[in-house]
């Protein structure tokens, strides 16, 4: 078996379904938030803000940005290392993708205590 190098999961098998999972939670949320702003033409900032006042809006709304965070980190890895090697650019493709993923891991965990205090109000 392959192990991940992703430490996101024990193996390709569990990143892979990681992946799948947040990729239907972010597709599920743009069709909930599509259809509300459908139906609801002429939303006033009260209405947009009582939709978020509701308990299960804001875990659902926590949960895509757990989601965002998780798609983006497997992709991200998945496309470093295929793209970045060490057959094309030498020794420092391993620093390339380092420095990559921890400006990704930086930005994305201030989005989401950004996010949090957005929903909470911490």
């Amino acid at each position: 078996m392959v192990t991940a190098v992703t430490s996101f999961g024990r193996s390709g098998l569990s990143d892979w379904v990681a992946q799948r999972f947040s990729a239907v939670v972010l597709a599920a949320y743009t069709i909930f938030i599509v259809a509300y702003l459908v139906m609801h033409p002429g939303l006033t900032y009260e209405e947009w803000s009582g939709l978020f006042q509701q308990l299960w809006v804001r875990i659902f709304t926590l949960l895509v940005l757990i989601s965002i965070a998780a798609h983006g980190w497997i992709g991200l890895w998945g496309v470093l290392t295929d793209y970045i090697t060490t057959r094309m650019i030498g020794s420092s493709a391993l620093f390339l993708r380092t420095v990559a993923l921890s400006v990704y891991a930086i930005v994305t965990f201030a989005y989401l205590v950004w996010g949090v205090q957005i929903l909470w109000g911490f």
